[in-house]
């Protein structure tokens, strides 16, 4: 980093630690942390507004937020904000954003999402308490940091130019991104504030809410998986749903889920990790010794557990507690809170019920609507019912009526059937079509999960798909930047 960079960078911290905004003085990294996984892990933070609806509500709340400023050109680099989803954001990962940063040198800010991780606003989750946690909140959250962050710049280079007797104004580009549930919060920031960013990278986006989902494995899951996995599939759930009958809690310690005295909670789970090979690029995983075990004659059920215990918890991460209800009804704030709260925004705003379909399923009949929204009463009450109308007549579902947005959905994905995955010169859409393309694959590379440094493509089993549409994204990124440049210039 240039000399004149650095002394920016410091001018820009102190002014920084004087603003109500911020608790602590920033620091300027210097190489990466935890072996490159991230690029930042150090903590900042933003004094939020808790209800931006309400002019009577002045209550406040610490945000969490992270800065990574090794690449920007100073004084007027694009801005690139990493929108963290639905999950603790422990620092900005190093996947490909790093690269779009180094190409377009850009700084890379990240906000953590209200109420996950270190962002709560209370000290309980109690339902009364949640009442704030939506898209529209973080939406406006994203405004507000935004402006806050920008002004920073701002107060700096002013001082400068008194200092060296320069005139001239300086407003940075900004291009937001996010994958999954944050890309639809990239789409959506783009649709309610075209003029506070350049355009948006939507990655694996979500935008359209959807109340009974049984597209998510007919469509999908049982085309990724193929005849042979599929078929080996819907036997073993078939055993799964006879042996839960006659031996429930020797079936249950098999996969290590002792703890899911509801039925159904298993049965879910067990539909869920199914799901973790195809969505992160790792169906071999699953599916070699599945059709193997099917075709010698194997235990189908104890090849399956197997795979939930080696992959899904040994490698994934998963946790057969995610999916307990004494879990889920935790008011307290946890490490794994997360995992109440994504669910209040399911059961109030997008849905996404993962039902089986009616004929030709893989998961069990079980898994219906009304398991879901028992599960959405028992965990938050009476009168909790997801409004997925409301949802998509305020975003447009996958007819976002909005421009300079790239939608990017890998092959595999079941999630990609929520996304907008037809294009237009204003919203172009591309689907990488791979082996191992699931979600985010242009972002985070092959497999998805866990994560692969700068999101390389060498593991994808066409890495030139994923390369074609990275470089589309670099194509639009450059033009809408360009554009967002002239504009800021005939504005000063």
């Amino acid at each position: 980093m240039a000399t004149t960079a650095i002394g920016f960078l410091m001018l820009l911290s102190y002014f920084l630690s004087l603003s109500h905004g911020l608790v602590q003085p920033r620091r300027i990294s210097h190489g990466l942390s935890e072996s490159g996984k991230y690029l930042t892990r150090d903590e900042l933070w933003f004094n939020q507004t808790l209800d931006h609806f309400s002019p009577y509500d002045h209550r406040r709340f610490r945000q969490r937020y992270y800065e990574y400023l090794d690449h920007l050109r100073v004084p007027d680099g694009p801005i690139f904000l990493m929108i963290c989803g639905e999950g603790p954001c422990n620092g900005i990962p190093n996947d490909y954003i790093s690269v779009f940063a180094k190409k377009f040198d850009a700084g890379v800010v990240s906000l953590e999402h209200r109420y996950y991780g270190k962002s709560s606003p209370f000290n309980s989750l109690a339902t009364e308490n949640l009442k704030y946690l939506s898209s529209k909140q973080a939406l406006s959250d994203l405004a507000a940091f935004r402006g806050y962050y920008q002004a920073s710049f701002l107060v700096v280079f002013e001082y400068l130019n008194v200092k060296l007797n320069r005139t001239g104004k300086v407003d940075n580009p900004w291009f937001f991104f996010g994958a999954s549930y944050s890309g639809a919060l990239s789409a959506w920031f783009r649709l309610k504030f075209p003029h506070l960013t350049c355009g948006s990278l939507a990655s694996s986006a979500v935008v359209r809410a959807v109340y009974e989902f049984p597209e998510f494995d007919k469509q999908q899951i049982g085309e990724s998986a193929g005849p042979e996995c599929k078929a080996a599939l819907q036997e073993t759930n078939k055993l799964v749903e006879l042996a839960l009958k006659v031996n429930n809690k020797a079936l249950k310690a098999l996969f290590n889920s002792a703890e899911l005295d509801v039925d159904g909670d298993f049965l879910y789970f067990v539909a869920d990790a199914q799901v973790m090979a195809f969505q992160y690029g790792n169906p071999d995983k699953l599916c070699v010794p599945m059709v193997e075990a099917k075709k010698n004659g194997g235990d189908l059920v104890e090849a399956y557990a197997k795979y939930v215990r080696e992959y899904c918890f040994g490698v994934f991460g998963l946790s057969a507690k995610t999916y307990s209800r004494k879990h889920l009804l935790d008011t307290a704030i946890t490490p794994e809170s997360a995992d109440r709260l994504w669910w209040f925004q399911v059961c109030t705003e997008v849905a996404y019920f993962q039902v089986a379909p009616a004929n030709d399923s893989i998961r069990s009949h079980q898994v219906n609507t009304e398991y879901h929204l028992d599960l959405c009463k028992s965990l938050f009450g009476k009168g909790i019912y997801p409004e997925v109308d409301a949802t998509n007549l305020y975003y447009g579902g996958d007819r976002i009526a909005a421009t300079k947005i790239v939608f990017t959905n890998g092959s595999q994905d079941p999630w990609r059937h929520a996304s907008k995955q037809t294009s237009s010169p204003d919203l172009p859409s591309y689907i990488i079509t791979c082996h191992n393309c699931g979600h985010g694959s242009d972002l985070r590379g092959c497999p998805q999960s866990p994560l692969i440094i700068e999101g390389d493509s060498k593991n994808c089993s066409s890495p030139d798909a994923v390369n074609k549409v990275r470089q589309h994204i670099i194509e639009h990124m450059d033009l809408w930047l360009s554009e967002c440049r002239g504009v800021l210039r005939s504005s000063i």
